[in-house]
């Protein structure tokens, strides 16, 4: 038999509340040359009994079992294992819809210089989901396209992670899943984008997200935000080329992207501000001026390090008036 043509990583650890229900989702896919390695990670609940039973209902599904070793080495092991041309990723409390890998596969086909792409997304339980999920949701919702994905690449991640479809020579010229000190899908899709490939987004909603104070994302040090602040650090390196960076913004977002900054050796040289009452002053050792004082900085990256929306909007409008272009000269993080 040939093989199929898209294989879904889905790793899993002590997920016998939700699996079936994943497990279900992604039997109904309206796409159907898949399968689905399923690396049981160790688990000590029913999660090894529901992998089997749903192998024995549908034979694209293959359960491996593993002992406790993370969940990098998980999603290696399922990429290893695996022998489809495209690699979908999936979480086994989360729920695909229906028609999910067949949108996805079609966007790939019909764009052959992307190499990876994502879908919308909805939290759910709704009654869980906070004000801060909700405003990430409605961003990640509206990161579509190429371009919209490359511009706001340091904001936050833009791909949903269980939602990520990528060609398998895509993924393996970026070198696969790293265990490193900061988020594994973050830097996947960093290291896809530092190796120039283009990714997208299917602008349909195509997966239930599940929220909750138990996700790896709330529990794990490598999902703090300092941690993603090294990643994005780590990869902005290669924007900014060895030129000394002026941050715009010296709130505290601007004032900790400065210190990791600085601790990876990239030379801030100012601050950007409007309250008149900093201008002059010094923040770890770098002047704060007026947006009027950028054109003194035209060899300097500059980077919009805010938290709001619409302030970070602000931002990309000023120094595009001012003649900057992004990303070759400045962008937005958070």
């Amino acid at each position: 038999m040939s093989p199929p043509r898209l294989s879904v990583l889905l790793p899993c650890r002590n997920t016998a509340p939700t699996l079936e229900a994943a497990a279900a989702s992604l039997s109904a896919q309206t796409f159907a040359d898949f399968e689905v390695v399923a690396v049981d990670d160790g688990s000590d609940d029913g999660t090894p009994d529901l992998l089997a039973a749903w192998a024995a209902r549908d034979g694209r599904i293959h359960p491996v079992r593993t002992p406790p070793r993370g969940i990098v080495a998980a999603l290696r092991t399922a990429a290893a294992r695996a022998e489809g041309e495209l690699l979908a990723r999936m979480d086994a409390d989360d729920i695909a819809k229906p028609a999910r890998l067949e949108r996805q596969v079609a966007y790939l086909d019909a764009r052959p210089d992307v190499a990876a792409c994502g879908t919308r997304v909805r939290y759910i339980p709704r009654r869980l989901v906070r004000d801060g999920a909700r405003r990430y949701e409605r961003w990640i919702n509206d990161v579509v396209s190429p371009d919209d994905i490359e511009r706001d690449l340091f904001v936050e991640c833009p791909i949903p992670h269980p939602t990520l479809l990528v060609r398998r020579g895509a993924f393996a010229r970026a070198g696969g899943y790293r265990d490193t000190e900061w988020p594994e899908d973050y830097d996947l899709v960093l290291r896809l984008w530092a190796t120039g490939e283009r990714m997208g987004k299917v602008p349909e909603v195509l997966l239930e997200w599940r929220e909750g104070e138990d996700r790896l994302s709330r529990t794990d040090p490598r999902y703090a935000e300092e941690a993603f602040r090294r990643c994005k650090v780590h990869y902005l390196a290669r924007r900014i080329g060895g030129r000394p960076v002026v941050v715009w913004g010296a709130g505290p977002v601007g004032k900790a992207f400065a210190r990791t900054l600085q601790a990876a050796r990239q030379h801030v040289i100012a601050f950007v501000e409007l309250d008149r009452r900093k201008l002059g002053q010094t923040i770890h050792d770098a002047l704060v001026i007026h947006p009027s004082d950028l054109k003194q900085y035209r060899s300097a990256y500059v980077v919009g390090a805010v938290g709001s929306p619409e302030a970070r909007a602000e931002i990309r409008a000023a120094l595009a008036a001012a003649g900057f272009r992004e990303p070759e000269e400045c962008c937005a993080v958070a």
